[in-house]
């Protein structure tokens, strides 16, 4: 599968395109297309405090699974490579546990994950 542009690129101008496409795709998967449902049931401490028996903590994976399956096809679109949407999946997993944990705050849970996307496209020519 391609992606929408080039992808490595081959300038710095298609690079910035690939990046704000990859920014705009976590924004578009980390807030409408997450919903309150997702962004509270991801985590295992918010449903332990919910109490509710038919969502018990340990459906918190079930949840993060499908949220972090969104964020890697985002990814898998934007750049055509299925090798960068599996790195994706995994990253956003352990940086949102980090965020549900509490050991990271909402801005550095948002930084990270740009931090991602920078990665990506700095390591983007040396993938084959």
């Amino acid at each position: 599968m391609e992606g929408l542009l080039p992808f490595p690129s081959s300038d710095w101008a298609t690079a910035a395109q690939i990046l704000f496409l990859l920014a705009a795709g976590h924004a578009l998967m980390d807030f409408p297309l997450q919903g309150e449902f997702l962004a509270h049931c991801k985590s295992r401490r918010h449903l332990m405090q919910l109490g509710d028996p038919a969502l018990p903590p340990s459906s918190w994976i079930v949840c993060m699974v499908f949220h972090c399956l969104l964020h890697g096809a985002a990814v898998w679109v934007v750049t055509g490579c299925v090798l960068l949407a599996c790195i994706e999946f995994v990253l956003h997993a352990l940086i949102d546990i980090l965020k549900a944990e509490g050991f990271t705050s909402f801005n550095q849970d948002q930084c990270l994950h740009l931090a991602c996307k920078v990665a990506y496209v700095t390591i983007a020519p040396f993938i084959d």
